[in-house]
């Protein structure tokens, strides 16, 4: 598929020879790149990844100055925790991340311990990262049948030249995560989609996409 991409796009293509989804990483735009070890350091896609390793190939292929590595992605997500799932870059250093909505959420502690870390880290350009809170989802039941809470989250959502596309699974926490997302992002309309079909394949607007630069 990238090769087919390329070809109608007319762009170069750049082959690499290991595994890396598009929601396993994310980026400022400036260098600093933010992923998850459980993700990327995974076995079952590069085995014998440190992190060393990986921060070269990504400086390599995305020209990646500094990684920024957070833990536990989502509960029950089967992409071993996408960093989309969790934060984002909304500007260069500043992140957005999750704060547990109502009670039983079932990545409070993931949320909490993402947010410490970023707190602490500076960027590629040695700014310290400003952290925004985000109303999570809450308890989303599992749509697929399973058992246990669905991997949904508000941070999945796409950048587009002129809006951001944003998952909503339940009413109220949807409707805060839109108006806190509408003041990180000024020059773009905010724009909240029910994402729970979606969901039954795993990800969100994020995921189901390949942005290409405008």
């Amino acid at each position: 598929m990238a090769g087919q991409i390329a070809r109608a796009s007319g762009a170069p293509l750049a082959e690499h020879d290991f595994i890396l989804e598009g929601g396993a990483v994310d980026h400022d735009g400036e260098g600093t790149v933010l992923t998850t070890s459980r993700c990327v350091l995974n076995p079952n896609r590069n085995p014998g990844w440190t992190e060393a390793v990986a921060e070269a190939a990504l400086a390599e292929a995305l020209g990646a100055k500094k990684v920024l590595w957070l833990g536990e992605g989502l509960a029950n997500d089967h992409t071993d925790g996408h960093v989309d799932n969790l934060a984002r870059f909304v500007a260069p250093g500043v992140v957005a991340c999750p704060v547990a909505w109502g009670r039983g959420d079932p990545n409070a502690g993931a949320y909490d311990d993402a947010a410490r870390r970023l707190s602490a880290m500076t960027d590629a350009a040695g700014r310290r990262l400003k952290v925004m809170r985000i109303p999570s989802p809450g308890w989303i039941d599992n749509v697929s049948g399973g058992s246990g809470p669905a991997p949904a989250s508000h941070m999945n959502f796409l950048i587009a030249n002129g809006a951001v596309i944003v998952p909503i699974y339940a009413a109220q926490p949807g409707a805060l995560a839109a108006q806190a997302l509408e003041h990180l992002f000024p020059g773009r309309a905010v724009i909240g989609l029910p994402s729970r079909a979606i969901l039954t394949g795993g990800g969100s607007f994020h995921c189901i996409t390949q942005q290409e630069p405008a």
